[in-house]
């Protein structure tokens, strides 16, 4: 079993994943910190909710972006890990606070859309900033919480950094990832999706909003749409089959390179995390396609 799990993955990992991982790396660091730059300086006289929650969001991926250079030499080594154990356990606590920080900020973004069209009295008269500043608070002291048993079960086995290194506790590690899964991953997929069902309900009964409003709506709808399906659904789905498989002994070569790819396409996200800052503040949006005017004149 050990020698067809050996072969599974090895060759896959050191010649697909450094590269996914630099090109993220790359491409999250450049977005998200000319995204940072942007919200600061060209919103900071309109520090309004939207600001405080993508700012937020930005810091958590930039901050998670920092890490990718250990998981490339990692796996361009043949997946050897050689930082020690208390830093593979630094790496895959923030990788995991990193993944559901996103799925929360992004909740948050969009339920606070849903106030700003659906009920825009009620959000220009009682939602301020201090109270995003507040909930983003909860939100990083909430995912730091349910994120914190990563600390104590990942680690480094038989030289490998693993999110789940603990041999024992195989019942109490399961229900933790169903646990994470609902919590994390399932419960701020259903508030988003009534968010932006609302938005869309709302922007087709009402004549009055703009093209460009209902463009930005349809830009954000289709983006988290492709968020959920590509970085966040895949990784919990085969990450809990992959476990389960492996905990009977059945080494299924798809399912386990299946988990690789998916742990990269949840690090995707910090790359799309720009785009949709574009569709929401109009500076942001602004100056992009200045510079793109410009470029191509």
């Amino acid at each position: 079993m050990s020698n067809s799990s050996s072969s599974c993955n090895s060759k896959f990992s050191t010649d697909l994943l450094p590269p996914i991982y630099g090109v993220e790396m790359s491409v999250a660091l450049v977005g998200n910190i000319l995204a940072l730059w942007l919200l600061v300086t060209k919103e900071k006289k309109n520090w309004h909710t939207g600001v405080v929650f993508s700012c937020n969001l930005v810091i958590s991926d930039i901050l998670y972006a920092l890490t990718l250079p250990l998981l490339m030499v990692y796996y361009s080594s043949g997946r050897i890990w050689k930082f020690g154990d208390a830093l593979c356990k630094i790496e895959r606590f923030l990788f995991t606070c990193n993944l559901y920080v996103s799925i929360y900020f992004i909740m948050c973004i969009s339920v606070n859309r849903y106030l700003a069209i659906g009920h825009p009295f009620f959000t220009r008269n009682h939602v301020r900033p201090k109270h995003a500043k507040i909930i983003s608070l909860l939100v990083w002291i909430l995912v730091a919480s349910i994120s914190s048993p990563i600390l104590y079960y990942s680690g480094v086995k038989k030289e490998r950094c693993s999110l789940f290194s603990d041999s024992e506790h195989e019942s109490k590690k399961f229900i933790y990832r169903v646990f994470m899964a609902v919590t994390g991953c399932l419960v701020p997929f259903v508030v988003t999706f009534a968010s932006y069902f609302g938005v869309i309900w709302v922007v087709f009964k009402n004549e009055n909003i703009t093209s460009l409003e209902k463009k930005k709506v349809a830009l954000m709808v289709g983006l988290v749409c492709v968020l959920y399906s590509m970085s966040f659904v895949p990784y919990h789905i085969l990450q809990i089959w992959h476990f389960k498989l492996k905990k009977e002994n059945n080494i299924n070569c798809y399912v386990r390179n299946g988990y690789q790819v998916s742990k990269a396409l949840a690090c995707l996200n910090m790359c799309l995390h720009p785009i949709l800052y574009m569709a929401v503040f109009d500076s942001i949006r602004a100056v992009c396609c200045r510079r793109s005017l410009n470029e191509s004149n």
